[in-house]
């Protein structure tokens, strides 16, 4: 699933769990992604809820979507 398909149409996220300070969210079709809320320079006076749209969290989800992409691309050089 592509970043459009996971913020269109109403599409939520919720919370799943807080680690290292960073709230992890996941997307309704599933893909999980960290949101930083220790740097007050990226979330500022930021409101978490529980569940929000997705739209609000493209920023998020797009940045985690590069870093698995760029750990695959990685690991496959490795190999």
């Amino acid at each position: 699933m592509n970043l459009k398909d996971m913020v269109k149409q109403g599409q939520k996220v919720s919370i799943r769990f807080y680690s290292r300070g960073s709230l992890w969210y996941i997307t309704d079709s599933g893909f999980e992604f960290p949101v930083p809320v220790n740097d007050r320079t990226e979330v500022g006076n930021a409101t978490f809820l529980a569940e929000d749209k997705a739209i609000y969290f493209m920023r998020y989800i797009r940045k985690h979507i590069k870093f698995l992409e760029d750990a695959r691309e990685e690991a496959k050089r490795r190999q």
